[in-house]
């Protein structure tokens, strides 16, 4: 029998809740996981280190994409076999591969789906799977972190996107894969590991999270009119063809603000910073999905 953990968020839920979590584990034959419950997902990295420290070989992680990361910021580069339990708001990373909001369903992938090697992304030494955001995607995530998102679910991202429409551009130099790529004003810096956002919109048509490669966008427009018909396009699924969006691949991703500007990882705000070193590591962490995938 694997050796089982759960890491969960106690804050957020799905179905009948943690309650129902045991049950449905103890009829796949897990009647004693190691069991650990935190207010705030940054406190999880400590508990998935004693997890993987005590033998753990699966984690199923409970909790939304920010609880995901950090875990995935411990497995990276371990042998053990990170389980996805989308009790959160926005799922992405369990959207982009086919894990439903459902506990029964879930665990049985679990404990039953394929195995996939996934590739990470990391910023300034710190792990992520879905997407890094630089401007406004990471004032939009940050307006919207604490009781106003759990009041409020997806919404909220709308009322705080729109509010950060005015925001004002900062200048960057990016190079990638060592070569000069951009230098010009940008409202918005996206690095993605997958491609579909809220909805089902895709950002980046092509990504694929075992690809070894990472998405680049930058969007350029500079107020309301302009950010208008970029996220018009963005809903239609063809962003790539705005006049203020420019993509790439890359494998790194060196950034060089005139400004300190706030940004995030999957979905989770970090402090303002001027410079940002960004990297692949291919194939980092072996993920439980549906077997179809």
């Amino acid at each position: 029998m694997t050796s089982v953990a759960v890491v969960a968020h106690s804050g957020k839920t799905m179905g009948g809740g943690l309650l129902e979590l045991r049950r449905v584990l103890e009829t796949q034959g897990v009647e004693n996981p190691q069991w650990f419950e935190v207010p705030k997902s940054k406190q999880a990295p400590k508990k998935v280190k004693k997890a993987l420290a005590d033998g753990a070989e699966l984690v199923f992680a409970w909790g939304g994409d920010g609880l995901v990361q950090q875990c995935v910021n411990v497995l990276a580069g371990s042998k053990a076999r990170l389980a996805i339990l989308p009790a959160g708001t926005a799922n992405l990373f369990a959207t982009n591969l086919g894990i439903p909001k459902d506990i029964e369903a879930s665990v049985r992938i679990g404990l039953h789906g394929a195995r996939r090697k996934l590739d990470v992304g990391t910023v300034n030494g710190e792990h992520f799977a879905v997407m890094a955001g630089v401007g406004f995607d990471a004032r939009m995530i940050g307006d919207a972190s604490g009781r106003l998102k759990d009041t409020l679910g997806r919404v909220t991202y709308l009322w705080t996107g729109a509010k950060n429409l005015r925001i004002k551009p900062f200048r960057a130099t990016i190079r990638v894969d060592d070569s000069h790529w951009y230098q010009g004003k940008t409202s918005c810096i996206l690095v993605g590991n997958v491609g579909k956002l809220f909805g089902g919109v895709e950002v980046f048509a092509d990504a694929r999270p075992d690809d070894g490669l990472l998405e680049l966008g930058i969007v350029t427009a500079d107020g309301l009119v302009e950010w208008t018909r970029t996220l018009a396009r963005t809903a239609a699924g063809t962003p790539s063809k705005s006049p203020f969006v420019l993509t790439t691949k890359a494998h790194s991703v060196e950034v060089e603000l005139n400004r300190k500007v706030l940004y995030e990882l999957d979905g989770g705000d970090r402090t303002k910073t001027k410079s940002l070193r960004i990297d692949v590591q291919p194939g980092a962490v072996d993920v439980c999905v549906p077997a179809e995938t």
